[in-house]
């Protein structure tokens, strides 16, 4: 049985989830084996497709909901709640 895990973000970069910040957020969950996806309004995408982060359009502010299936599904999702919190590791 593959386990779940759950948590939201808010991003913090000025620009909102553009290219760089969203190319961190894919490297970060294609680490893990687990599927993650990210939920914003009424979008569903995975998180390991910069083209699907891209197509949410996230301003700064937004509030993301990570969700994470299958062995390291919550450190997938903690480690990309770390991410968001250093803002994806980009200083402007």
């Amino acid at each position: 049985m593959s386990k779940k895990y759950k948590d939201t973000f808010t991003v913090m970069n000025e620009k909102g989830l553009h290219t760089r910040p969203s190319t961190e957020l894919v490297k970060c969950a294609a680490a893990f084996k687990s599927n993650v996806m990210l939920t914003y309004q009424s979008y569903t995408v995975n998180a390991k497709s910069l083209l699907g982060i891209l197509m949410l359009a996230a301003s700064r502010g937004s509030k993301i909901q990570v969700s994470a299936e299958g062995e390291d599904a919550e450190e997938a999702v903690k480690s990309i709640l770390t991410l968001a919190r250093n803002k994806f590791n980009i200083n402007y």
